[in-house]
């Protein structure tokens, strides 16, 4: 049985649900979600709560069922209240600034790093060492940020490069003399 997947996932006021066959379409204040709902699972919105049921009891519709439920709620909690990732840099002459629709980051390289800005994002630098990436979609936040980590990731000895804001970087000890 899923814990997850029992719980109904509540419609907050100021956003609409909408459940049409296997299709879940949540309007919010900040923008319009859908997540097509595999056939495993059944789905259905009664007194202001979307609720998630497996259809049978294979091991397959058990999996999907706390799943699917995840997603919905994250379409609920994106329109409603958004998401956000806050990246770090550190290192001596590592920065980032955004210049219209482009990410431009200098991480120790020859050139500097652009990154184009995808649709539904926005990414803001409050501080040159600083990224944040926010949007109403989980998955491309996540992704986006991910995707700039990736140019320069963490290393361990100095602990330079990008990185997650809530991230710990284990230290490794330096050549001994």
């Amino acid at each position: 049985m899923s814990r997850i997947g029992k719980k109904p996932v509540p419609v907050p006021a100021g956003v609409t649900a909408a459940v049409e066959g296997q299709t879940v379409k949540i309007k919010g204040a900040k923008g319009e979600l859908s997540f097509v709902v595999p056939d495993n699972v059944s789905v259905a919105l009664d007194n202001g709560e979307i609720k998630v049921d497996p259809r049978d009891e294979t091991k397959r519709a058990r999996a999907l069922w706390g799943m699917s439920r995840s997603q919905v709620e994250n379409l609920v909690t994106g329109v409603s209240k958004g998401f956000e990732k806050k990246l770090e840099i550190s290192g001596v002459g590592y920065k980032a600034a955004v210049a219209g629709k482009v990410l431009k980051l200098s991480l120790g390289y020859s050139h500097d790093v652009d990154y184009e800005i995808p649709a539904g994002l926005t990414i803001t630098t409050p501080r040159p060492t600083e990224v944040v990436v926010t949007g109403i979609d989980k998955q491309k936040v996540g992704q986006a940020a991910a995707e700039i980590r990736r140019f320069r990731g963490p290393e361990p000895y100095k602990g330079k490069g990008v990185k997650y804001a809530d991230e710990f970087i284990f230290r490794k000890e330096g050549k001994k003399k």
